[in-house]
């Protein structure tokens, strides 16, 4: 097994593997740009749906395909972002997928989710709804009913004959597939040109089923759709609160680290990292505002390179994931829950090395202290627990 398959392993569960196809070339919007690299709410396109799939706690990996000519916008694009180095596509967009099924091959994935670049307003609950499925089929797409009335209309404009919709769904993406099932289908449709993943599947015999997509999941293929897509931006957003609770128990040392402050004590905190329960706290509730599982699924406490490192890295994971999706932390507010040490006295420098983690203004961090009255595990001295909430401003 690979180094990198060893890694994937390591995260438990299933391993699935994002494919995201960026490698069309996409100029119809006009200007110099392929589609995926035109900016949208102030964001590449693609940056989009990587956001959205870097933040999700089931997805292992994600990798892009593109064209070789377009590494400099996708280095733009994928910034900050934790993904796989991306691979080269082909002429056609079934080629593309190929290659980037045979280049994730070693990571030896049980299920992948392609998705096309062009779609930026992927939801969570949309992959989840997906992935659920693969629990019990070899594919499957979200997909809306077709609600209009389909013509069928002549060369020269007249119309020949109404077309049935019962029945008539419009297929988006990600597409969801068992890796091994996905990878022999297109090798073995190799030189054909199907329309989508879910086709080639089935050109292979394998049955694909439906799940509800989502009217907002809209693909941008003309200046128009760019348009409409931009003005989802225009409006005011939403707030999001997210909250995290933590727990760590007292053991053998000279210092505890709290909010990334090191703060003498006659005993230490026992943990995987450095067992910073307030830091941990304040990831999980930014996980929590964004929909993004929690520390656990991001940093597994089975994988050794988490073993004594410093929780600033967490914290600053979560940021940035905010960050991608377009959006901002608002406020945080932190309570500890201790007898001793007394925190007091370095409250202010754990609020200022908090904001200095996540790049806010000090005046967006509570710092508060409090005892249990001698009651329970904290009161008898066994441990430290902290509870946070996070705001968060996401676009709409």
């Amino acid at each position: 097994m690979t180094d990198a398959a060893a890694e994937t392993k390591r995260k438990g569960g299933p391993r699935r593997v994002a494919l995201v196809v960026a490698a069309g070339r996409g100029y119809r919007l006009g200007g110099d740009l392929p589609k995926q690299y035109l900016s949208l709410g102030g964001r590449p396109i693609l940056r989009h749906c990587l956001a959205t799939f870097a933040a999700h706690p089931d997805i292992t990996a994600v990798r892009v395909v593109i064209h070789p000519d377009d590494r400099p916008l996708y280095d733009q694009a994928a910034r900050g972002l934790d993904l796989l180095e991306p691979v080269p596509g082909g002429a056609e967009r079934q080629d593309s997928v190929r290659l980037g099924l045979e280049s994730v091959a070693d990571l030896d994935p049980d299920q992948v989710l392609i998705h096309d670049a062009a779609r930026p307003f992927l939801t969570p609950d949309v992959v989840d709804r997906v992935i659920a499925a693969l629990d019990a089929h070899a594919g499957t797409i979200p997909a809306v009913a077709q609600a209009d009335t389909l013509k069928r209309v002549d060369a020269d404009g007249r119309i020949s004959g109404t077309v049935d919709r019962a029945g008539l769904w419009r297929a988006q993406t990600p597409q969801g597939f068992r890796f091994p099932d996905l990878l022999a289908a297109h090798r073995a449709a190799a030189g054909q040109t199907l329309t989508d993943d879910a086709a080639v599947l089935e050109a292979a015999g394998g049955a694909v089923w439906i799940v509800p997509g989502a009217e907002r999941n809209v693909k941008i293929t003309t200046t128009d759709d760019l348009r409409r897509a931009e003005r989802r931006f225009q409006g005011p957003g939403e707030t999001r609160v997210g909250s995290g609770f933590d727990v760590h128990a007292f053991g053998p040392g000279d210092h505890i680290v709290l909010g990334g402050i090191r703060i003498p004590h006659d005993q230490g905190l026992m943990g995987h990292s450095d067992a910073d329960v307030a830091l941990h706290t304040l990831a999980d509730a930014i996980y929590g505002a964004i929909a993004a599982g929690d520390i656990g699924r991001h940093f597994p406490p089975t994988d050794d390179r988490w073993k004594g490192a410093p929780s600033d890295v967490f914290l600053r994971h979560a940021g940035a994931l905010v960050d991608a999706l377009g959006g901002r932390i608002v406020h945080l507010d932190l309570t500890v829950m201790c007898e001793r040490p007394k925190i007091g006295p370095h409250r202010a420098a754990i609020a200022g090395r908090i904001a200095e983690i996540l790049g806010l203004d000090g005046g967006r961090v509570a710092v508060k202290a409090t005892t249990t009255e001698r009651l329970g595990f904290t009161g008898r001295g066994e441990g430290m627990a902290a509870q946070a909430t996070a705001t968060v401003s996401l676009p709409g």
